[in-house]
């Protein structure tokens, strides 16, 4: 029987919908600062390779192809699922600052000073997709990257490029991106996209999991893109008792989901679970838009793990959450920490992929950067929460307790479902 997992949800009321309008405008500003070129998709050659990095990724998608070499893919949605090959080109360490994408300020991109794609290589099947496998194993392990709300094809692939390059991660890239607009305006259209997305990316999985070149998988899901991944992972148990053995861990930072709905859909992924990590922060300033908008209930990504009901029930459901809250981001929305802090991206590929446990003393991230880390299902109680930094206290004192509305049924184990595998 599944652990019993009972997030219950504190709320706090904002002070009528001007102050709601005033959060909306001041996050569109935000968002619409800054910028970058556009259309980078186009390859070039490398006049230098000696000098640069090169992450090779294969790219599963859901959105429409764009019919412009330049972009590749669009924002609109398509039955049929695409594969390519990606190659990307870093610039020398000396030129960039771990956590950061160098987006080119004009085209073509410079690779000595800006990250540049090299490679572009539509794959006509999926034995094509496995072959692709077979050549650029990492000893079977496999990273698989789940984007975020309001973010293009590439967006989306320059980042996983920055994260398995400046993570160390020994894992063969995989990047799943649904149809995003790109819009902030489009949240609405982004949120049914990864609805319209789920199966897609459970077959993928599946597909990763018959794969006899692939070990281990894990999961890196951001912001909506964890709502994608916990559907498309409850599919797969609903559909067979279980996830996927070989699905080791997920991993999701800054999760965009409703509190009530997450306990949901982790029971519902039957007795046989990955590990999860979470990544949150309360200063998410994207997380407190999406919050505005879903009436008003807490994002998983926004608790603060320390504080009770929380603590006890991540280590109760072998939960590990890391707060990332006081860590300084270069992101003015303070939703791509998990990214941006080379730090925690060496956390995810140093330590997560390989699924070592993050309760080793060993473990230094720096001030401010706090964790509880829970137990499993085979000594739940045994393990107490801890930080895995140092000078950082755990929080003994109580918290005060608040009046907290009903917001649903308490989650028990049951999930209320009959599951027959396939």
């Amino acid at each position: 029987m599944p652990e019993k997992m009972d997030l219950r949800v504190r709320t706090r009321r904002f002070a009528g919908p001007g102050r709601a309008a005033s959060a909306l405008v001041a996050l569109l500003l935000l968002a619409g600062c800054g910028g970058h070129a556009k259309g980078v998709m186009t390859p070039v050659a490398l006049a230098n390779p000696a000098t640069t990095s090169q992450v090779d990724m294969l790219v599963a998608t859901t959105r429409q192809p764009s019919g412009d070499p330049a972009t590749l893919f669009s924002g609109e949605r398509s039955p049929t699922l695409s594969l390519t090959d990606v190659a990307v080109s870093i610039p020398p360490d000396s030129r960039r600052k771990p956590g950061t994408v160098q987006w080119p300020r004009r085209l073509p991109p410079n690779p000595e000073t800006d990250f540049a794609v090299t490679r572009v290589r539509e794959l006509a099947s999926r034995d094509e997709a496995r072959n692709w496998f077979r050549e650029h194993t990492a000893d079977g392990h496999v990273l698989l990257f789940v984007h975020g709300f309001n973010n293009t094809y590439e967006d989306s692939v320059f980042r996983l490029a920055q994260i398995v390059h400046d993570s160390g991660a020994q894992a063969t890239p995989m990047l799943f991106t649904w149809p995003s607009r790109a819009r902030v305006l489009d949240y609405n259209y982004d949120k049914e996209s990864t609805n319209y997305s789920r199966t897609a990316l459970e077959d993928a999985l599946w597909s990763l999991a018959r794969a006899p070149d692939v070990k281990d998988v894990t999961i890196l899901a951001h912001s909506m893109g964890t709502w994608l991944t916990m559907e498309s992972l409850r599919q797969m148990g609903i559909r067979d008792g279980g996830v996927a053995p070989k699905i080791k861990n997920v991993i999701l930072a800054s999760p965009d989901i409703d509190l009530d709905v997450f306990a949901k859909q982790f029971v519902e992924l039957g007795e046989r679970r990955p590990k999860f990590t979470i990544f949150v922060s309360q200063d998410d300033r994207a997380l407190a838009l999406s919050r505005l908008i879903s009436g008003d209930v807490s994002r998983l990504g926004a608790i603060d793990p320390t504080a009770e009901p929380y603590r006890t029930q991540l280590e109760q459901a072998g939960i590990t959450a890391i707060d990332l809250t006081k860590v300084r981001s270069g992101d003015r929305l303070n939703h791509g920490k998990f990214a941006d802090s080379p730090e925690i991206v060496q956390l995810i590929g140093q330590r997560i992929v390989k699924g070592q446990t993050l309760t080793d003393s060993q473990i230094t991230l720096g001030d401010g950067i706090s964790a509880v880390v829970a137990g499993t299902a085979k000594n739940v109680g045994t393990v107490a929460a801890a930080t895995i930094s140092a000078p950082v206290k755990i929080l003994e004192e109580p918290v005060p307790r608040r009046k907290r509305p009903k917001l649903g049924e308490t989650l028990q184990g049951d999930t209320g479902t009959a599951a027959a595998p396939n």
